[in-house]
């Protein structure tokens, strides 16, 4: 029910007077004026405004805030909140009274008390819903509007309210201008006494009353329905203070102990009620925690339910593998080809066309193996045992695999052939020869998508390094690679970066011929220091380039010249990019917080896309020629239609500092490298929502807390660098890297390696669709690393 001001409860609408509730009241308030005067402390403010009760009639005290230092209109504006000592328990407002001593504070919550909600407000003290039936709450509904009507035409204001309170409750010798005492604060008692007693409605009425009882004048129906409680009243309003009572003769008179069934069954009903309430407390408390305890039960039993589905699953598809390989393909023979070569063959857009083989040892040879091997042998043939990085990572994996399966069905997951009533040894046949065309055609009868995503997670256990970019201008101290790329069909590469050079080399010579410094086939000059390259997806030989002055520049590499020069970006260019879709197309991010469309052919932007923060990454999807992606200082990345610039198609909100790079893995999903130590990876076939602020994935392990460390996508593995001088290699089904790799500082005298904690990774580029990666540090070093 929560707390209400004395003076609201007191100025209820036709209330009606209890004497058992009454009497309670008044002793309780009695009390507290003990507990101060018993410490030599004057009250001042023993009048309703400065007591609350609880829902229980429990009251206790609390300082009011008098409207001569306010200019409010509401009690609630007047309050100033003070720190609540712990005694008594109730929580209650706290109000700071002007001129007037410290008295013991209570503990406060908050209560409005607004001018409707002022002296004959219609804001009642309510009976608990329980207690009142559908009927009567609609009468007391109807009966309340009536009442807020008139309220409104003859409610004082708040201000008002507490003038015309502490002029009431204003002893005698005060009026005098005699200092307040103890005696003051009990006929402020007796005051309160009569209000309790004497309920009152009209406005007039409560004026008129309260002044006549400055001159004892008590009203004819206090005399006659409570003679005892008017003679009482009557003691502790004498105009002589030391004819009134003290606060301990109060406490044992006969008015306060005499015995009263009533009083005695009304204390005994709140005891009893709160009893009620502590228990309903603890009951709705065991509820709730019942509740959440039998969700997670379902939910787990929802997740044993679909582990032990895909364990059969798994079970039925090793059954039939094993069926297959005992049977023997077509053209497998134990004395011609001892094993079976499974190609798998991902054939989606996403994940390009990359095979894996792996060799399934045929039944005669397994047979030969285990018969000679004990169960401890067996047992250590476990994949697990051969896979630390499982066992490593097994919590993320599992969080992976939930997460995978949450998001799919598995509908891909059943198999491919279509069971027929025929009988069971029939089926078993038709099932073989289903698998064997599959296994012919390199494709797999049953995709499992986590299983899909651990198969390449396990593929390849390091990173190894194929060859070492040995250049002339080794020992030069600007020699910062910013970006590398591979031309369109992954025959040679280009390096670029503060030396302001574009330099190609021819990727088979590099990885096959060790020499002792690797020339280029062809090198550009820039006039400034260059941030990015990208090679035309169409035009093998045509490369763009952007540099720190803003100049996005074409250049024609069999002839070693810039072929056009676009000037059109005020600052610093980070980041160009061809459309793959329309070669003619190219797309550039500034600092000055654009982002320019250029149509190579005409040589000037076609379009422009104005932000509030600079440009860092520019991004076109892999097969639509009208959306581009970009990434921003404002830690955002924006999904446009390019035939709608003015307001993105979706905003993906998500990281905590700067967006440096973006890559689109497959045409529906994009990830993105941040300053904030995070790869995500974001599916937007969500982007109708025009805000994605949820990824499906979040990579962790490598550090990027400053530097641009580069970013690049190959059949579903994420390479990127780190601050560490470290490349890291993900795979986009689970956030811990797979594979990671170590630059090392080469002595260029003695050819030793060192560990330098200063440098970084600063790019990294994929060979097309294959598992060769092209990767700079901060010092010009370049290698091509192979997962193997």
């Amino acid at each position: 029910m929560g707390d209400i001001s004395l003076r609201l409860w007191l100025d209820k609408p036709e209330r009606s007077v209890n004497v058992s509730e009454c009497l309670h009241i008044f002793r309780e308030i009695v009390e507290i004026v003990h507990v101060a005067h018993s410490q030599g402390i004057v009250v001042h403010n023993v009048r309703p405004s400065c007591f609350v009760m609880s829902s229980f009639n429990h009251v206790s005290f609390i300082e009011s805030a008098t409207c001569s230092d306010s200019g409010s209109d509401t009690l609630e504006e007047a309050v100033e909140i003070k720190t609540p000592t712990p005694t008594p328990s109730y929580d209650m407002h706290q109000q700071r009274c002007l001129g007037s001593e410290d008295f013991v504070p209570v503990k406060t919550s908050t209560a409005s008390l607004t001018d409707s909600s002022c002296m004959l407000s219609s804001l009642v003290f309510v009976a608990p819903a329980s207690l009142i039936d559908d009927t009567e709450e609609n009468k007391m509904k109807n009966r309340r509007k009536d009442e807020e009507v008139a309220v409104k035409k003859q409610s004082f204001s708040t201000k008002q309210v507490l003038q015309m309170e502490a002029s009431w409750y204003t002893s005698p010798e005060e009026f005098a201008g005699a200092s307040p005492s103890c005696a003051s604060d009990v006929y402020r008692l007796g005051v309160l006494l009569f209000e309790l007693f004497c309920p009152l409605i009209s406005r007039e009425e409560k004026s008129r009353t309260m002044s006549g009882l400055r001159h004892r004048v008590l009203p004819p129906q206090l005399l006659l329905k409570w003679p005892k409680e008017a003679s009482f009243c009557l003691w502790l309003l004498h105009p002589e203070p030391n004819s009134r009572p003290t606060i301990g003769q109060l406490l044992q008179s006969e008015f306060l102990n005499e015995p009263r069934d009533d009083i005695e069954n009304c204390e005994a009903a709140v005891e009893v009620r709160e009893r009620i309430d502590d228990q309903e407390l603890l009951q709705e408390f065991l509820s709730l925690i019942q509740q959440k305890k039998e969700e997670a039960a379902e939910k787990l039993q929802h997740t044993i339910s679909f582990l032990c589905s895909d364990i059969e699953e798994a079970t039925k598809q090793k059954t039939l593998f094993n069926e297959i390989t005992g049977t023997g393909l077509d053209d497998c023979t134990t004395s011609t080809f001892p094993s079976i070569t499974v190609v798998d063959n991902e054939e989606s857009a996403c994940l390009g066309t990359r095979k894996r083989v792996r060799t399934i040892p045929c039944v005669d040879d397994t047979e030969g193996i285990d018969n000679n091997m004990s169960d401890d042998q067996k047992n250590d043939r476990s994949i697990l045992s051969k896979t630390p990085r499982f066992l490593n990572n097994l919590q993320k994996l599992e969080s992976a695999y939930f997460l995978t399966r949450c998001k799919s069905a598995y509908s891909s997951g059943k198999l491919a052939v279509q069971h027929s009533p025929i009988g069971t040894d029939e089926r078993s046949c038709v099932n073989k020869v289903a698998l064997k065309e599959k296994f012919r055609e390199g494709k797999s009868p049953w995709t499992n998508p986590f299983l899909e995503g651990l198969s390449k997670y396990l593929s390849f256990s390091k990173l190894k390094v194929k060859a070492d970019l040995k250049q002339g201008d080794l020992l030069q101290s600007s020699n910062l690679v910013c970006s590398l790329s591979f031309d369109r069909d992954a025959e040679y590469f280009a390096t670029a970066g503060v030396n302001k050079k574009i330099k190609v080399f021819e990727c088979n010579t590099t990885i096959n011929e060790d020499r002792d410094i690797h020339y280029p086939v062809v090198e550009m000059v820039s006039r400034s220091t260059l941030s990015s390259t990208c090679w035309n997806t169409y035009i093998k030989s045509q490369i763009a380039s952007s540099n720190f002055e803003g100049v996005v520049q074409l250049w024609d590499v069999t002839r070693s010249h810039v072929q056009s020069e676009m000037r059109e970006h005020e600052q610093r260019v980070w980041s160009i990019d061809f459309s793959s879709a329309d070669p003619t197309l190219l797309a550039s991010g500034s600092d000055d917080g654009s982002v320019k469309l250029w149509n190579i052919n005409q040589g000037i932007s076609v379009g422009t896309i104005k932000t509030k923060a600079n440009v860092c990454c520019v991004q076109f999807p892999l097969e639509f020629a009208h959306s581009l992606a970009f990434g921003s200082a404002d830690h955002r990345i924006y999904y446009y239609d390019l035939r709608n610039l003015k307001v993105p198609l979706c905003t993906l909100v998500g990281h905590d500092k700067t967006v440096s790079y973006i890559k689109f893995v497959d045409t529906m999903s994009l990830v993105s490298a941040s300053t904030d130590n995070t790869l995500k990876l974001w599916d937007l076939s969500l982007c109708a929502s025009r805000v994605i602020d949820s990824p499906i994935q979040s990579f962790t392990g490598h550090m990027n807390v400053k530097n641009f460390v580069g970013l690049s996508v190959s059949d579903g593995y994420i390479a990127t660098g780190s601050e560490t001088n470290e490349v890291f290699i993900y795979h986009k089904a689970f956030p811990m890297p797979a594979l990671s790799f170590k630059f090392y500082s080469s002595d260029p005298l003695f050819g030793n390696e060192e560990d330098d904690s200063t440098q970084f990774i600063t790019s990294v580029c994929w060979r097309g669709q294959s598992s060769t990666l092209l990767a700079a540090n901060s010092t010009g070093n370049v290698k091509i690393l192979e997962m193997t």
